[in-house]
């Protein structure tokens, strides 16, 4: 039995008998349910994740992966969330892992206090005020190594830093940086990630089947197959804003969200823009069958605390029926849901606005509509700002019933930028931001 068949079957036996006892000692019960009514929509549920050292999670998965968690602990897991069948349970997947920012000489560098951990998919299941962790999937190369969340290129991602912004760690050709998670009919799982952006087929034992990415990445190196095969343009990706959203339509198609607009022709001209792209894809046809337009909401709309329109994001999408999908368009302190339908007549694949030479670029125009392009029309469900009771930074939604979504946010495994995230002992000073499940009654179904 290898290493990673040896955690799988560790972790797999926790379903039944109860986590790892190194796990299990560690969780702790927080968070209650408390939340002022709403006339439009309400909080009914609130349950959180408690403290589960991120090593001995890491390691009881895959043995000697982590050697110093530096005092950080689970978290991270709501980079989005799925339904798993049973009532209360449901797939969430980490991002890259912590990871933080420490300014060196007026520059910015890009920190990994762990590099050791390995995106994972996690199963949950939320138990009263609680939320329990009861399977975990680490995601794994075809030679059964962790494809771990270090950056890929040295030419198209920030150089990782250790947790002091000391010391340059090495780039890895199979880093991934998960975000959005569905689960396909039989059994195996969908991801997006953000540094290709790529889509990224996973067996049901978490080792990556196909990586799906633009055409002319040119990422070598992997351990497992890469597949060029989304539309070269999607290269011009901010970095640290790929692809963020991912939703499973009802004839099994998948759609993936940028997370923000593409630098296109230039940083300036993304940071500057409203309009973002959705990708359709067909997992039968292994091929993207539309493209569409997004506009989001003036960002003091989106969020009246908030001026800078870079801020904007989708950072998830759900399927609600049909063709039809739920977007969050969101700042890191704010979120509002939008209902748009995919039509035919409203992709763009194929358009000028695929081509990078096309001027001024989809993403400089002021009103898209105007100029011909078919933005989504789109429809408000919910201002999650008004709702009492619901966390900042949401980057999942799943569909728990007609009229109820639950949301879950991204707590950044407890780590804030700056020099301050560590202490003299290079232990994790904690933010305190907890990981949290939000249940929100709806004043109508979807």
């Amino acid at each position: 039995m290898s290493p990673h068949d040896a955690g799988r079957h560790r972790v797999h036996r926790s379903v039944t008998t109860g986590l790892p006892l190194a796990l299990a000692a560690a969780l702790v019960a927080a968070g209650t349910a408390t939340a002022a009514p709403s006339p439009d929509a309400r909080v009914i549920r609130t349950a959180t994740l408690g403290e589960i050292p991120l090593g001995a999670f890491s390691n009881a998965l895959l043995p000697g992966s982590v050697d110093d968690d530096h005092g950080v602990k689970l978290g991270g897991i709501g980079s989005d969330i799925y339904p798993a069948g049973r009532k209360g349970e449901y797939w969430t997947v980490t991002d890259r892992g912590p990871n933080g920012q420490i300014k060196v000489d007026g520059k910015k560098r890009r920190t990994f206090p762990v590099p050791g951990f390995d995106p994972t998919i996690v199963k949950i299941r939320v138990c009263g005020d609680r939320v329990q962790v009861i399977d975990a999937i680490p995601l794994t190369t075809t030679g059964g190594k962790a494809v771990t969340g270090l950056p890929d290129q040295q030419s198209r991602d920030e150089t990782p830093y250790t947790y002091d912004a000391k010391t340059p760690l090495s780039y890895n050709a199979n880093g991934l940086d998960t975000e959005g998670i569905v689960r396909a009919a039989d059994g195996t799982f969908w991801l997006v990630d953000e540094y290709g952006p790529s889509l990224i087929h996973v067996s049901a034992r978490g080792q990556v089947l196909t990586r799906y990415v633009p055409k002319g990445l040119g990422l070598t190196g992997a351990d497992y197959p890469v597949v060029e095969a989304l539309p070269s343009i999607f290269l011009h990706r901010k970095i640290n804003r790929g692809f963020e959203g991912l939703a499973q339509l009802p004839d099994g198609d998948l759609v993936m969200a940028l997370q923000s607009p593409l630098s296109l022709p230039d940083t300036g001209a993304g940071d500057a823009s409203r309009t973002t792209r959705l990708l359709r894809f067909s997992p039968r046809q292994k091929a993207v069958t539309a493209e569409y337009a997004y506009r989001f909401d003036p960002v003091d709309v989106v969020d009246p605390s908030e001026d800078d329109t870079s801020e904007l994001k989708i950072s998830s999408i759900v399927a609600a029926g049909g063709d039809r999908l739920l977007v969050e368009e969101r700042t890191d302190k704010a979120a509002r849901l939008q209902l748009v339908r995919l039509g035919r007549e409203s992709s763009v694949l194929g358009a000028p606005w695929d081509d990078d030479t096309t001027s001024p670029s989809l993403e400089q125009l002021d009103d898209p509509a105007a100029a011909g392009v078919p933005v989504l029309a789109k429809r408000l469900v919910v201002d999650l700002n008004k709702v009492d009771g619901v966390q900042q930074k949401i980057e999942g939604i799943a569909r728990v019933d007609h009229d109820t979504l639950a949301l879950i946010n991204d707590n950044d495994f407890g780590m804030t930028d700056g020099a301050g995230a560590f202490d003299a002992q290079g232990r994790l000073v904690d933010s305190g931001i907890k990981t949290t499940v939000v249940y929100v009654r709806l004043p109508e179904g979807l």
